[in-house]
């Protein structure tokens, strides 16, 4: 959709008048609705920039000139587009326009800068990786760019920033980002002129634009064949027996809700390690290779990170980053948007989207409007934070007021904790969430250890991590994150002083801590490994999860201030202590259930609080115990048959 279009001459001629704002913002109003004060002077201000760039006689009066385009599934808008002919192609010049004046390097991330935005320093995209983005994303989604071989130069313009020796906005950390799509600043007006006229030699009359604007959203042939390339021989994304079922059920799904006009939801459950991920991913990329519009989706950032890493290949992680998105989303989207929306985690969903938590009504409504078909992958058991409502008692609430078909599902096969279903009925049952038949028996050999040292299950970790990068710490949130430390894993956030014992918390400088080489160092938290698997986990827990009176207990109390899952949690105490009560020991139940639960082959644990340790070490005396006494039984019961 473009907001306000025009020739170069019409551009130009509505700056001279004062009128281009009026006449941006008018059609903003009718296309899109209200915007802000600071948004209106941007327009002002850029737009005079543009003014002089645009004017040179090289450059054809008859050329297109667009402006706040928004991009195919997104709720991002390009800035300026010029259309035209570079003498053998169609051509579309993509300016991505900032005020900025000064940035900052930001070390471990790829293609982020720090700046001042709103009164505050923001970590943000490079503009020369905003401006690539949104020329591949519109490549890769618009059938007509793709079809009629329209070609896309991307650049950056930051009209107020003043260059200087050895510049952070050019450092050779961004040069493949820059390379792309050059980034020209103050002064650089002929440079800029002389990058359009490169590209826009002849005029279209605004024709290439329409096509733009009007080009049906499907995913492209090379983007279908990069991620079909990249899933072959992937063994980590393998599926096996119900599974495939259920990946049968969403295609079929999916071709019914596009085919007959009908919205329909698919709800599948599934407990830790039932492989929900890993159909999740399969889904994404055979939807795709069926020219559907398809995005995968979790609260938590970490796994989409991890999983789009993962599935990369040679391929440009931040080529695939569009179809990985945040459940906060789809608050603007239009009803059907997308054809399909695959929902991993969805017990994490949460009512209000934003940084503050004031956009939007509510998360799960949000999917099901925005998709023909929506799929929920759930496990109301690993609810971690007070925000949480995911439930499948929601999602069928909201299907129904949208007139959906709803079809659930269930993952029972185990492919963590050595496939024991057993492993996780007894430990739900150590940790008293429910009682169950596995009281002393983890149905099979997984190596669940516990350590009076944490020192020496971080040396048990780091030797299990050595074959294959696979084993992580991670922690209960006990411990303070401090702002000002938080890209130092030299910097011992975890301490335990009786054992010398120090580690940091994952640092913020990542996207990627569960799979990257030198993370061992530092401690996951509940939010960024939920969702994802290791061979071997090590799990320190803290004083929130304690022994007392032959019962274990939660106290929320001990839990760091820096912690958001609770918070809200004091007002809650003085108006429904009960209620509130309730909620904070099976958060905190739930989020040691889903800290245990990372490990495929092993889980270590220490426990800050003695007498838990004592008495889990006394029930896997028991258990040990228990299963000698079934080996016995079953010896003496195998020579009684002998002897009859």
């Amino acid at each position: 959709m473009i907001v306000y279009e025009a020739s170069k001459q019409e551009f130009l001629n509505h700056v001279d008048k004062d009128v281009l704002v009026t006449h941006i913002l008018d059609r903003f109003e009718k296309k899109i609705g209200h915007t802000s004060e600071s948004e209106i002077r941007s327009w002002d201000n850029s737009m005079l920039h543009m003014y002089r760039v645009l004017n040179d006689t090289a450059i054809p009066d008859d050329a297109g000139v667009a402006i706040e385009y928004q991009v195919p599934n997104t709720s991002k808008r390009v800035d300026f587009l010029l259309s035209g002919h570079d003498g053998d192609k169609d051509s579309v010049v993509i300016v991505e326009l900032k005020q900025w004046d000064k940035v900052d390097k930001v070390e471990g991330k790829e293609a982020i800068v720090k700046t001042a935005i709103n009164r505050g320093l923001r970590e943000i995209a490079h503009p020369s990786y905003q401006a690539w983005s949104y020329a591949t994303l519109i490549e890769d989604f618009n059938q007509n760019v793709q079809e009629q071989f329209i070609q896309l130069k991307p650049c950056a313009y930051l009209h107020n920033y003043r260059k200087t020796e050895n510049d952070p906005l050019t450092d050779n950390c961004y040069s493949y980002y820059v390379d792309l799509a050059p980034v020209y600043v103050k002064g650089d007006v002929e440079k800029l002129r002389d990058f359009i006229k490169k590209h826009i030699k002849y005029g279209d009359n605004k024709e290439i634009l329409y096509q733009i604007d009007k080009g049906k959203i499907r995913p492209s042939k090379s983007l279908q064949d990069a991620l079909s390339n990249m899933l072959k021989g992937n063994n980590e994304f393998v599926m096996i027996d119900e599974q495939k079922v259920v990946y049968e059920t969403a295609l079929q799904l999916a071709e019914k809700a596009v085919k007959t006009d009908t919205k329909q939801v698919l709800v599948v459950e599934g407990g830790p390690g039932t492989g929900k991920s890993v159909l999740a991913i399969n889904l994404l990329v055979a939807l795709t290779n069926k020219a559907l519009t398809c995005q995968y989706v979790t609260k938590n950032s970490a796994p989409r990170h991890v999983y789009s890493t993962k599935l990369k290949g040679d391929f440009k992680k931040t080529r695939i980053d569009n179809l990985f998105k945040g459940s906060g989303s789809y608050t603007e989207s239009e009803l059907n948007e997308l054809d399909v929306i695959i929902v991993d985690e969805a017990h994490r969903l949460n009512r209000k989207s934003g940084m503050f938590q004031h956009l939007g009504e509510n998360q799960v409504k949000e999917i099901i409007h925005s998709s023909k078909l929506s799929v929920f992958f759930i496990d109301e058991n690993q609810r971690v934070t007070l925000k949480d409502i995911g439930s499948v008692h929601m999602i069928e609430h909201y299907a129904s007021m949208y007139n959906a078909e709803v079809a659930i599902d269930e993952l029972t096969s185990q492919f963590r904790c050595d496939g024991s279903d057993g492993y996780i009925a007894w430990l739900e049952d150590l940790l008293q969430i429910r009682e169950t038949a596995n009281a002393y028996d983890m149905g099979m050999d997984y190596d669940f250890q516990v350590f009076s040292n944490p020192q020496d299950m971080r040396k048990a970790i780091e030797r299990k991590n050595r074959s294959n990068n696979k084993s992580r710490i991670v922690a209960g949130y006990c411990w303070e994150w401090p702002k000002d430390k938080r890209t130092q894993s030299d910097y011992h956030d975890i301490r335990i002083e009786e054992h010398d014992f120090g580690i940091s918390w994952n640092l913020d400088n990542t996207l990627t801590w569960a799979i990257d080489d030198k993370s061992l160092n530092e401690a996951g938290c509940i939010h960024t490994c939920q969702g994802l698997e290791f061979d071997y986990v090590g799990v320190i827990i803290g004083d929130d999860l304690r022994y007392e009176n032959r019962e274990v207990i939660t106290d929320y109390t001990k839990r760091a201030k820096s912690d958001q899952s609770l918070r809200g949690i004091k007002k809650m105490m003085k108006e429904n202590p009960e209620r509130a009560s309730k909620l904070a020991d099976q958060i905190i139940r739930n989020t040691y259930r889903t800290l245990m639960t990372r490990g495929q082959k092993g889980c270590y644990v220490y426990c800050t609080d003695k007498y838990l340790e004592e008495y889990i070490k006394a029930r896997l005396q028991r258990q040990i115990q228990y299963q000698d006494s079934n080996f016995g039984n079953a010896l003496i019961a195998e020579r009684k048959r002998d002897y009859e």
